[in-house]
């Protein structure tokens, strides 16, 4: 703790004394000195409100927002910040009568007190501190008109409290009877165990994080002097006084001085100026004293900024602003795409490198970041945390890009970063007048490694999502419908009554525009067309062997839960591809989860499917909230079967934890991953809409797997059709998530459309986009996809949205062993068999013979004992 605390006056002008001060201490400063010059730069501040104060507790609160390291303040403000602030940052300030009757939980909602008496007797002063005990306690006398005696600061530091000294009451001259010295007070509880007096002194260097510099002795009058001047003043123990740089230059500023805890020694933190602390010149008494770390690549700069040679690659960073623009934004997406402890380390050192780079170029230092740093860290309220809106992710419920087709993850999410591919033809652009382009390669020139490398996909960390979602799942579990309620407000800030409407809806929450209703409308008509055509109510029955009949029929899965990303997007869409084949399978209830908008209403266009498909329950939530109260039910929530439906990686995490959780007894449709699209292009292509068709799905996130495989496209031709991106894509609402989408996707040249759909099929996309001569032959040969789209006049959209076929499609290479979503997705299949007494004659000794074989004889005993009544 201090040795004293100053309490500076309003009207407080001796700028020398405070400056001393401050190198010793905290200030206590009313609130009007605040970030005024009065008070020095590096002072701690401590702010005392009195009593009489009418600052509210929001006010009181910007005080720390504007550098306050702690408030002294009265018992009616301190209870409304307790539990906002933390307690090390608040202390209570209490006259002596009340002391024994604050509460605990204000005792423990701060850090101290600074008690107003009207003694100085440390008898007295103890009495009552020990309401305290383990609190630091501040005392400041309101009768103090003389100066206190270095024996009474003593006296009340072995009481373990702190002595509040006006400043009227210091000096930076000699004691008298009015006034203290700063040094003697600062002095008074120092001892030295040494027989010549002095005190054992380390020097630390501050621009550096307190690397030590070297160890030195101090005297009284070195202290004393340091105090005063901010110079560093020691004691040589052959020499006398040591003003330390005053023949070699290498002087150096005091920030700070600090007793240790026996008040026996005491450290000096300093700026070293000159050659350096040593008298052999170096930085440091230990060792040579070279940086290392951020101080090193700060030097390093600061060096090359000087006499970095003409047109090196370091010259260019700090003369070339869009360079280093492009380099800086470059490795911060590398680091968030890192995986690995050692990734992350090295992509972090890479993206400080550049930024360092940046300050070194604009004259910042290690120290003004460390400085802007210590500010920040005194702030008591956050900023919300929301990204601007080019760098934004979605929230943990919602947050959905529009119209986002396939059971993605969420598509303004970052991607993790995949393993390295073959190295780019051309780097990814960055800058927005820089060319918007995707990545080449040649299928003829790639290793078999190489290859692998480009059919990879993001490596998705389904682990450590499903441990973020847990706690909410868990919640919702538990507590049902209050969690839900809960946990809506806070992340769709949605305050409802009721999360679950029932039909019939109100004509009110579907009123939508005429041309809109109508393109649902033939949308539900075509879809619907499409999947009733796929439900195959007749029973299969087949006669093994001669009475012996097998059989196999479908039912439908008897409630199913469909989730509809929302909030701030809209997407009828989704609701119409889960909701029609759900209608058409016969699934007696039919819940729709969707998350609500901040009014707590749902998109009129989502309610109106919801009517159309029939819908038995609207559920107005989202996220992993959404997902686990369809998995176990609510009071008010339907438990279902199976739950359907695209989300982002939270909505998706929450469905692979409950899936495999067998006391909720849930299915899902598939895994999930980036929506994702392929279009193989040959010399008949138009490249407008190949442009268009790679674009199509680029613009849902920044993480979404666009490929163009060119079937011997010349490169003139290919040019073509990246200008046409670079083009359609700046004119595009969401060009900034295109950017980034794009400088990630690949073109792939292959020689013929054979080794293009090879490569397509092992890739298994999404969507599949067939820009060729004869596109229907190259149907035949496709093997793996979730949805292909068939010439130059069926663009991807049309199957999102109203073609007839599923968007909710397998990604991330699931097409290899999953179909999209479709009507026998909704249904189950049984299988029956009926044998008859000659049936059982025949089928009974083989089947008794293998269960035999398999040593259970249950089994081959329920066959004898029939056989046995037969015979």
């Amino acid at each position: 703790m201090s040795v004293f605390l100053p309490l500076v006056d309003a009207d407080s002008s001796n700028s020398d004394l405070l400056t001393a001060l401050a190198r010793i201490g905290p200030l206590l400063i009313p609130p009007s000195l605040q970030n005024t010059p009065v008070v020095p730069q590096n002072a701690t501040q401590y702010i005392l409100l009195d009593a009489e104060s009418s600052l509210t507790p929001d006010k009181a609160i910007a005080l720390f927002d504007h550098g306050a390291d702690k408030l002294i303040l009265p018992l009616s403000i301190a209870k409304d910040l307790i539990g906002l602030v933390p307690p090390e940052r608040l202390l209570l300030l209490l006259d002596v009568a009340n002391v024994s009757a604050v509460s605990d939980k204000i005792r423990n909602g701060v850090s101290g007190v600074l008690i107003k008496t009207p003694s100085l007797d440390v008898d007295f002063i103890s009495s009552f501190s020990r309401f305290f005990a383990g609190s630091s306690i501040h005392v400041l006398p309101t009768t103090l008109t003389e100066a206190p005696s270095r024996s009474t600061i003593r006296a009340l530091q072995g009481a373990n409290t702190t002595l509040v000294i006006p400043t009227a009451l210091l000096t930076l001259s000699a004691t008298d009877d009015k006034q203290i010295n700063v040094a003697d007070a600062f002095l008074a509880t120092v001892s030295s165990d040494r027989k010549d007096g002095l005190f054992p002194t380390v020097v630390s260097s501050y621009p550096d994080g307190g690397r030590t510099l070297g160890l030195v002795y101090s005297s009284y009058d070195s202290v004393k002097e340091s105090i005063v001047s901010g110079k560093g003043v020691y004691q040589s123990r052959k020499h006398g006084l040591w003003r330390k740089g005053e023949t070699s230059g290498a002087t150096q500023d005091v920030v700070h001085i600090k007793l240790d805890c026996d008040a026996d020694a005491l450290e000096f933190s300093v700026v070293q100026n000159g050659a350096g602390f040593c008298h052999l010149e170096q930085l440091s008494c230990f060792g040579s004293g070279a940086p290392t770390g951020l101080a090193a690549l700060e030097r390093t700069l600061q060096s090359r900024l000087v006499d970095a040679p003409e047109g090196s690659y370091t010259r260019r960073l700090f003369h070339d602003p869009g360079l280093l623009r492009s380099k800086i934004m470059e490795e911060a997406d590398e680091l968030c795409r890192a995986q690995t402890k050692e990734e992350v380390a090295f992509e972090a050192a890479d993206l400080v490198y550049f930024a360092l780079a940046r300050c070194v170029a604009e004259g910042v230092s290690i120290s003004d970041i460390g400085r802007s740093l210590d500010k920040k860290a005194k702030k008591v309220t956050r900023r919300p945390g929301n990204a601007k809106p080019q760098f934004s992710q979605t929230s943990p419920s919602t947050a959905e890009p529009p119209a986002a087709q396939g059971t993605t993850a969420a598509s303004t999410t970052e991607a993790p970063k995949p393993s390295p591919a073959p190295a780019p033809s051309s780097p990814p652009s960055s800058l927005p007048d820089e060319p918007i382009r995707m990545r080449s390669y040649d299928l003829a020139q790639t290793t078999a490694a190489e290859r692998a490398q480009l059919l990879r996909r993001p490596v998705l960390k389904s682990d450590e999502m499903i441990a973020k979602v847990k706690p909410i799942v868990d919640d919702v579990r538990q507590r049902g419908d209050a969690a839900l309620l809960e946990l809506t407000a806070k992340f769709d800030k949605a305050q409802l009554a009721s999360a679950v409407v029932r039909p019939p809806f109100a004509p009110e929450t579907m009123q939508i525009a005429d041309d809109v209703r109508a393109a649902i409308d033939v949308a539900y008509a075509n879809i619907r067309a499409f999947h009733a055509a796929q439900d195959t109510q007749d029973t299969l029955r087949v006669e093994t062997m001669p009475g012996v009949v097998c059989s196999r029929f479908a039912r439908p899965i008897a409630r199913v839960g469909l989730y509809v990303p929302g909030g701030t997007a809209v997407l009828p869409s989704t609701a119409l591809m889960l909701g029609i084949p759900a209608q058409v399978a016969g699934c007696r209830e039919i819940v729709l989860a969707t998350p609500p908008r901040a009014d707590g209403s749902v998109s009129p266009e989502v309610m109106y499917v919801a009517q159309l498909v029939g819908a038995s329950a609207v559920l107005k939530a989202g996220g992993a909230q959404a997902v686990a109260a369809l998995a176990y039910g609510t009071a008010t929530v339907p438990k279902v079967d199976k739950i359907f439906g695209p989300g982002n990686q939270w909505v998706t995490a929450a469905k692979m934890l409950v899936q495999n959780d067998t006391d909720a007894l849930v299915a899902i449709d598939m895994p999930a991953g980036p929506s994702e699209v392929l279009v193989v292009a040959d010399g008949s292509c138009t490249p407008a809409f190949v442009a268009a068709d790679l674009l199509s799905q680029a613009e849902h996130g920044v993480d979404s797997q666009v490929v163009l495989v060119a079937v011997g496209l010349p490169d003139a031709r290919v040019a073509e059709i990246e200008a046409e991106v670079d083009r359609q894509a700046r004119a595009l609402s969401r060009v900034e998530i295109v950017r980034q989408s794009v400088a990630k996707s690949i073109i792939v040249h292959a020689r013929s459309v054979a080794e293009a759909l090879a490569f397509s099929n092992d890739y298994a996309p999404e969507h599949l986009i067939l820009h060729l001569a004869d596109a229907p032959a190259a149907v035949a040969v496709v093997e793996n996809a979730g949805s292909v789209f068939v010439g130059p006049y069926s663009p991807e959209s049309c199957g999102d949205y109203a073609s007839g076929t599923n968007h909710t499609l397998p990604t991330n290479g699931y097409a290899r062993q999953f179909s999209g979503v479709n009507t026998l997705s909704f249904q189950k299949h049984i299988t029956s068999q009926e044998v008859t007494a000659d049936g059982l004659k025949s089928l009974g000794p083989v089947v008794a013979t293998l269960a035999d074989c398999e040593g259970l004889d249950a089994h081959a005993n329920a066959v004898r004992i029939r056989l046995r009544a037969l015979a």
